[in-house]
C-alpha cells in the first residue's frame, strides 16, 4: 500500500501553495497530483508553472501526475487541458472524457480520475484500451462494490495491468455544476465572482437546520460536509488489492495526516488513528461500508 497526495481542491494564494509543496518534499508520499481541477479562474499557478513545479518534485523522488479540470465549459479551458496532456514527459490524470481522448490520440498512459465515473470492470477494460493504467474509485462506492469490480477485472484478465486508488482522506468531491455556488452565496454572478473562493481555504460549510455540517461549497464543486477518513480500514483496502490511498490536501496538518497514515500502514504498533484534533470538521466513513456517507462507523 502506498500513499498519494491529491491535487489541491481549493483556491490558495501562490505563496501558500509553494510552501505547502516544500513541506511535502520530505514526506513519505510516493505520488503527488498537481493542477487545478475545479475552476480555471483560479490562477495562482499557470499551466506552465504547474509543469515546472512537477519537474521539481520529480527531481526530489516523487512520482508526479498532472491533473486536469473535471468540468470543461469553454475553449480556453480546453486549451489548458491540451497543454497538460501534451506536456511530453509527465503522467496525466484525466478527469473528463475530453482529456481521455487527447491522451488516447497520443497513445499515452494515464490515470482515470474519480470523475470519470467508472462503475464496472467492463468500463475499465474499455478505457485500458485507450491507455488507462490507474483508476480512482468514485467516492460514493463501497468496499463490497469495489471488491466486485476487482473480481470482475480478474475474470477479464486485466487486473495485473491496472492500479487502483481510493480517496481516503478529505472532504469528498460529490458533484460539479456550471453554476458557482460560492459566488451565488455572495449574490455575485459567476463571471464577476471576484474570486471569493480564496476567502475559504477549506471551502464554505453549509449546515442543516439542526446545525449539522451537511455539505461544503467550493466554487462549482460540492463536497461532503464531513471528512472521509479511511485509515481505520486500511487493512481491508490492502486485502482487496488497492495500491494507493489518496489524501486530499487541507490548509492545516496535511503533513501530520500523511505521517500518521504512513506510520500505521508501515506497521508501527499502538498508533492511534484518531484525527479529530487536527480537523475543522467531523470524520466519516459511511460510503466505504455501504452506509449513508455522513455516518462514522469505525471508532477508535
Amino acid at each position: 500500500m502506498q500513499l498519494s497526495l491529491g491535487p489541491i481542491l481549493y483556491f490558495w494564494p501562490r505563496e501558500t501553495i509553494e510552501q505547502f509543496y516544500q513541506e511535502m518534499v520530505a514526506s513519505p508520499l510516493e505520488v503527488v497530483y498537481l493542477g487545478e481541477t475545479v475552476c480555471h479562474k483560479r490562477r495562482s499557478f499557470k499551466t506552465v508553472e504547474w509543469i515546472e513545479l512537477a519537474r521539481q518534485l520529480t527531481a526530489s523522488g516523487k512520482q508526479v501526475v498532472l491533473s486536469t479540470l473535471a468540468l470543461i465549459e469553454a475553449g480556453s479551458e480546453l486549451g489548458g487541458v491540451k497543454r497538460l496532456c501534451r506536456n511530453g514527459e509527465l503522467l496525466v490524470e484525466a478527469n473528463d472524457m475530453g482529456a481521455v481522448q487527447l491522451l488516447s490520440e497520443q497513445k499515452l498512459p494515464f490515470v482515470g480520475g474519480a470523475t470519470l465515473n467508472i462503475y464496472n470492470a467492463y468500463t475499465l477494460k474499455h478505457l485500458m484500451g485507450a491507455g488507462l493504467r490507474r483508476w480512482v474509485m468514485p467516492v460514493e462506492l463501497s468496499r463490497d462494490v469495489l471488491a466486485d469490480i476487482l473480481a470482475d477485472a480478474h475474470k477479464l484478465g486485466i487486473d495485473g495491468e491496472l492500479e487502483t486508488e481510493v480517496f481516503s482522506f478529505g472532504h469528498m468531491p460529490l458533484a460539479y455544476s456550471a453554476r458557482c455556488f460560492t459566488a451565488r452565496h455572495h449574490n455575485l454572478a459567476k463571471d464577476d465572482c471576484q474570486l471569493k473562493c480564496i476567502d475559504y481555504p477549506e471551502g464554505l460549510p453549509m449546515y442543516s437546520q439542526d446545525g449539522e455540517e451537511f455539505l461544503t461549497l467550493n466554487g462549482i464543486q460540492t463536497q461532503s460536509g464531513r471528512i472521509q477518513h479511511l485509515l481505520p480500514h486500511w487493512r481491508s483496502l490492502a486485502d482487496l488489492g488497492v495500491d494507493f490511498m489518496r489524501i486530499s490536501p487541507q490548509p492545516r496538518h496535511t503533513r501530520e495526516i500523511v505521517q500518521l497514515y504512513h506510520r500505521v500502514i508501515d506497521g508501527e504498533e499502538g498508533v492511534d488513528t484518531e484525527v479529530n484534533g487536527m480537523l475543522t470538521s467531523p470524520v466519516c466513513d459511511g460510503y466505504w461500508l455501504g452506509k449513508p456517507g455522513m455516518e462514522i462507523i469505525a471508532r477508535v
